[in-house]
């Protein structure tokens, strides 16, 4: 039976299953007399919510607490083993798997390297599926109980109810990929777990939007550093968080030529493998046949050696400039967007770390404009290399605690409006 506002009982029932779960989870322990004013539930409906999330498993005891001059109160958390995700990052040196628990807490990882260049389709999701049933196999976890599998990718990506999520990732060679439906095909899990795929800068931004440097903030940009450069927009407006190409931002005029075809992106200049390729351009002696990520360390030590040895000044020329491009292209987003925060992650942005951030500040305060420049923050992410992971699987999870517990359809819906303003509302300012 629908009520005046078109809500019906069971959305009632679901709405206050929601309210508890997420208080329990981002502020628990709690006790039910805490409760009530956390949710603004009354006493009778928190101790009926309460008694169906235990018996589902959901939540369970956590000890307790004295209370003043009557009985101890027990204390509830979300029961950590009540459901599971996998998270998955498919970067661009590596594809990470990692399985979690409801708490986020990792549970089993598999790591499937990349070749340079190579972006190949099958292999891809040949790597995907196979790191699925490996965390699943290392955790003994069957495949039924997951909640759902996130998965972050470089490109645009677009959903539609005939072909699914669909990846159009121009730097990387994919047009048009129907990825969850490839996935799909051959997969270990049964059609009832849900695949969310979304960009990968958006998922690292969730992550630490949620849970890293940027709980608190309404305006903020996340930015993912890596073999290219991308962003992550989170306003009023955009609750759930916007993906945005800002590498392919015009820096240069009739410039370096970016991996997308187009002349003088940002990307050119300064994700890892065009900050790489200048380096050997200019003579700096590069490794030849490793990984970005290793080049990138040995590009790191020859511009910045231990104590008394002379740094290699063709390296530290284009790291400079590197920082010089990288703070221009924050500018815009400064001028553009006005944001409390810009946070910086991806395995570049975390090699090059504290060492390359002042530099990088300092342009970027430069060259935007004074007003909202002096009411920004430029820092590194605080959730490390596995950032995009962890953001992939709260696709998932945020799912399963909007349905209120309830196992996910399967067509997921988009639950992250809803759960950010949550978040805001909680964390003080």
């Amino acid at each position: 039976m629908a009520g005046r506002n078109g809500r019906t009982v069971r959305d009632l029932r679901r709405a206050n299953r929601t309210a508890v779960l997420q208080r329990l989870y981002f502020d628990g322990p709690l006790s039910r007399f805490e409760l009530g004013p956390a949710t603004g539930l009354s006493s009778g409906s928190v101790s009926n919510v309460v008694a169906d999330l235990v018996a589902d498993g959901l939540v369970e005891e956590a000890g307790s607490v004295d209370s003043d001059g009557g009985r101890p109160r027990t204390l509830l958390r979300v029961a950590p083993g009540s459901g599971h995700m996998i998270g998955v990052d498919v970067g661009e040196t590596r594809v990470r798997v990692e399985l979690f628990d409801l708490t986020l807490t990792e549970l089993a990882r598999a790591e499937r390297p990349l070749s340079p260049q190579r972006y190949e389709v099958e292999d891809i999701v040949d790597h995907v599926r196979h790191g699925i049933a490996e965390v699943l196999d290392t955790a003994g976890l069957a495949p039924e109980r997951l909640l759902g599998v996130g998965i972050g990718v470089p490109g645009i990506v677009e959903r539609t109810p005939e072909r699914g999520a669909v990846v159009h990732g121009q730097t990387i060679g994919w047009d048009a990929v129907e990825l969850e439906a490839l996935l799909r095909a051959g997969s270990p899990l049964p059609d009832t777990v849900p695949y969310f795929i979304d960009n990968g800068a958006k998922t690292l931004g969730q992550a630490e939007m949620w849970f890293g440097a940027g709980r608190g903030a309404r305006n903020a940009v996340v930015v993912l550093f890596g073999s290219g450069v991308g962003a992550s927009l989170v306003t009023p407006d955009v609750e759930q968080g916007r993906a945005v190409e800002w590498g392919h931002l015009t820096v240069r005029v009739r410039g370096r030529r970016c991996r997308c075809g187009a002349l003088g992106c940002l990307e050119a200049y300064a994700g890892a493998e065009s900050l790489l390729a200048r380096w050997r351009e200019e003579g700096g002696p590069a490794p030849v046949g490793t990984d970005e990520e290793t080049a990138l360390t040995a590009m790191l030590a020859a511009a910045y050696p231990p104590s008394g040895e002379e740094p290699d000044p063709v390296a530290l020329a284009v790291l400079e400039e590197t920082a010089e491009y990288l703070g221009a292209g924050l500018s815009d987003l400064i001028n553009l967007f006005q944001p409390e925060r810009i946070l910086i992650g991806g395995w570049a942005g975390l090699a090059l770390g504290s060492r390359f951030l002042p530099a990088v500040r300092r342009h970027a305060v430069s060259y935007a404009l004074r007003h909202p420049a002096a009411k920004v923050t430029v820092d590194l992410g605080r959730l490390g290399p596995d950032a995009v992971t962890v953001g992939a699987a709260i696709l998932p999870l945020a799912d399963f605690f909007a349905r209120g517990g309830r196992r996910p359809d399967p067509e997921p819906e988009n639950p992250l409006p809803a759960w950010r303003t949550a978040l805001q509302e909680r964390v003080p300012r």
